[in-house]
């Protein structure tokens, strides 16, 4: 299912917060009030490459923060299960405290809604949606269930992303935040290849 450019589905649930606390009422374009988001889905809590992931996002918040984009986990567990998972020692397999939502689809609803739902399990795929600060989705890639995700390249597509918010120039192939952006125009790759070809 191709999100690109549409709203990101709406949905309330309960999930269990930054802090440790339960929210009821969780709802997504409440909690992103205009700040861009990284909404992540993985399988399941107290699984195994899922705990890499979470962790690896949560060791870059700060690096989110500063990009104004906050990180919102889904799976299909419940809220209790995220609380266990959380309040379990990294050391026996759990993900300790995290700073970001974790939300709990047990209805499904939410990753129908994306399109994520693994086809040949009953959990959501590796899927990984950059929401912009009006709400609409501007990335989303997919892994298979065994293929954990590279956390840093979310953070260069915020950056690439607001380079384009911010200067209205694309970003090539590898553009790292600082780098030369190129203008949409025949021109403009003409100009870019001119003076980067050899380094692409």
């Amino acid at each position: 299912m191709n999100l690109i450019g549409q709203r990101a589905p709406e949905f309330s649930t309960q999930a269990v917060m930054g802090d440790g606390t339960i929210n009821e009422d969780f709802n997504l374009h409440e909690q992103l009030n205009g700040d861009y988001g990284i909404l992540f889905f993985y399988p399941l809590d107290f699984t195994f490459v899922c705990p890499s992931e979470l962790i690896a996002f949560n060791h870059r918040l700060a690096a989110f923060a500063e990009k104004k984009t906050q990180v919102i986990a889904v799976s299909i567990d419940s809220q209790f299960t995220h609380l266990a998972w959380r309040n379990t020692a990294v050391e026996n397999g759990g993900v300790g405290p995290l700073g970001y939502p974790m939300v709990a689809d047990c209805s499904h609803k939410i990753i129908n809604s994306y399109g994520v739902q693994a086809p040949s399990e009953d959990v959501a795929l590796r899927a990984t949606f950059l929401i912009d600060a009006n709400g609409i989705i501007r990335h989303q890639s997919i892994n298979d269930l065994p293929l954990g995700r590279n956390v840093d390249e979310y953070l260069r597509l915020v950056d690439a992303w607001q380079f384009h918010e911010a200067h209205g120039e694309v970003c090539p192939a590898g553009w790292q935040a600082g780098e030369d952006g190129m203008d949409a125009s025949p021109e403009g790759v003409a100009s870019y290849l001119s003076e980067h070809s050899k380094s692409l």
